[in-house]
């Protein structure tokens, strides 16, 4: 995700979401003991594609890596899977992406007058010596709209991470890709997915972007690529979840719809800093009067990430208590107070400001001047405005000098600037080297460029929703349809981007029955938007996120 784009979901604009997505300090990440020892062996091959040999075949390489104090022997496949733009014309399509000779279909001569269709990139790690009819698989995304998966392919649970010093904004190079010993190899294959248009993945065709570039057509690409994926590994039988960051949460629920109205059930799916409706940031209520969600939805956040700069008054000794208290007040007296509008008398409003300055450092008069709603930008610029210090949004801990001291909100994002580059560099490298995939090609970051407008209209089962986007209705739909699937929610305290008590507060409103409630799991940490770039959280995440697994994989249990 650019950071154009991250700051466009910043300000909840309809057309932006934020595609991404850390604990209280460490310097800097190292390899543990255990990890200086670990070795990754590479071998290629290459395996064409069945039933037709694609243009660019898969490159299959072999790697090994201890986790959870085994070693895990894999083999990674990185290749294309070609989707088309709807289910008829994607039933004409060889897996390599060729119309299949008996479906009688005459293609116009000129490319650019043809179907649109999707080429899209896959990293697939499979543990070897394990049945694949039983061995769950993941399929992972990040999301933007329109970002690439580098972040969870060379940051989080593959095989392989690069290095990242946490709270740091690392030096230009060289950077340093790591066997990463809290994998989810351990207990499940993983599949990590480049977006339509993004790393190495390609749109073409008439109308390509259009047929491609939305929250229902992502969604069904993908739906169509987890197919498709299925029976080209012939993995149909084996467990299957979803993960999903930021805006590949968005993605999560809609594609789990679109599944299990393709016949796919699914064990799981994982939200990774959740937003799922766009009016629940810190921004979201900016731009549309009388909603005051993003108001008060946003206040946990604040307050965090006051804490963590020490501009707390009578600071508490303890972070989540704290936040409990906030979170109460959140959604009592604050929003009680909000809601009243006009009617809120000049003395209540005093009370509520003072209480505001308690838990955030930021003064009453300021609260008072901004009518008790300030949005992310906002409180990111004023919490340490008199140092010149602009405060970071997708990693709050993060700051750095403000660009514009005279500016009225943030005008840039510190944490984003610090992992870019690495992440970036990282992926390229790997890429080439290890994957033996990509050369003379171009990984692109982001899908944003000319022509790009991501259509945010949605359709979820049974309904249209004209309004801000919001897909709570699809994942609500699934979790009924299909009461065998479980959800674990995880995020961030430290993110203004995707607010973790919005998300906490998307899950406890969701269009289900009560009983459901309990398919839904918890965890937050004391980090920002990508949890795993400190290794501490890292490890917590792989725990978690195993457990979740390990708890889901048999339907039976």
């Amino acid at each position: 995700m650019t950071p154009q784009l991250r700051r466009s979901l910043a300000m909840a604009l309809p057309l932006a979401v934020v595609a991404f997505s850390l604990v209280p300090s460490l310097a800097a990440q190292h390899p543990s003991s255990a990890g200086d020892k670990q070795t990754t062996t590479t071998t290629v091959t290459t395996e064409a594609a069945k039933p037709a040999a694609p243009s660019t075949p898969d490159s299959v390489t072999e790697g090994s890596v201890t986790a959870g104090g085994k070693t895990i022997a894999y083999r990674t496949v990185a290749g294309y899977i070609t989707v088309g733009s709807n289910n008829t014309q994607d039933a004409t399509l060889g897996l390599d992406g060729k119309v299949l000779p008996d479906a009688g279909v005459d293609l116009p001569a000129k490319p650019e007058d043809q179907p649109a269709t999707a080429r899209m990139f896959y990293t697939a790690y499979f543990a070897k010596g394990v049945d694949p009819t039983t061995r769950p698989v993941v399929f992972l995304y990040n999301g933007g709209p329109g970002s690439a998966t580098m972040y969870l392919r060379m940051a989080s649970v593959g095989p392989v991470r690069v290095q990242i010093p946490d709270l740091q904004h690392p030096f230009g190079g060289p950077y340093k890709i790591v066997p990463n010993e809290n994998t989810l190899l351990d207990v499940a294959d993983l599949v990590f997915i480049d977006a339509p248009g993004t790393g190495y993945s390609r749109v073409q065709g008439k109308d390509a972007f259009k047929a491609f570039y939305g929250i229902d057509q992502d969604a069904a690409a993908f739906d169509r690529f987890v197919r498709r994926f299925l029976t080209k590994q012939d993995r149909w039988m084996s467990p299957r979840f979803l993960f999903g960051e930021s805006y590949g949460t968005t993605r999560d629920a809609v594609l789990a719809a679109d599944l299990q109205q393709s016949g796919v059930d699914l064990n799981g799916v994982v939200f990774l800093s959740q937003i799922l409706s766009f009016s629940d940031t810190a921004d979201g209520s900016t731009g549309d009067p009388g909603n005051e969600k993003g108001f008060f939805l946003a206040l946990p956040s604040f307050a965090a990430t006051a804490w963590f700069h020490h501009k707390v008054p009578n600071q508490p000794a303890e972070l989540e208590p704290f936040l409990h208290e906030v979170e109460q007040y959140s959604l009592g007296e604050y929003a009680s107070a909000l809601l009243q509008g006009a009617d809120l008398d000049a003395s209540r409003k005093a009370a509520v400001a003072a209480k505001l300055e308690s838990f955030t450092g930021v003064p009453a008069a300021t609260w008072l001047k901004a009518n008790l709603r300030m949005s992310g930008g906002q409180f990111s610029k004023y919490l340490q405005d008199g140092s010149n210090i602009t405060t970071g949004r997708l990693d709050s801990r993060f700051d750095g000098p403000a660009l514009d001291p005279m500016s009225s909100e943030a005008e840039y994002d510190p944490f984003t600037e610090s992992i870019e580059s690495a992440i970036q560099a990282a992926m390229n490298t790997y890429a080439h080297n290890t994957l033996k995939f990509g050369e003379n090609q171009t990984y692109k970051p982001s899908a944003r460029e000319q022509g790009f407008d991501w259509d945010m209209k949605h359709h979820s089962p049974g309904q249209e929703w004209g309004g801000s986007p919001n897909v709570m209705a699809d994942i609500a739909y699934t979790m009924k349809v299909n009461p065998k699937m479980h959800v674990l929610l995880m995020g961030g305290y430290f993110d203004l981007g995707t607010l973790y008590f919005g998300a906490e507060y998307e899950m406890k409103h969701l269009p289900i029955p009560q009983e459901l409630q309990k398919n839904i799991d918890y965890k937050f940490f004391p980090s920002g938007h990508m949890v795993y770039v400190n290794p501490d959280v890292l490890k917590s995440m792989h725990d978690k996120t195993a457990e979740f697994i390990r708890a889901n994989e048999n339907a039976a249990k």
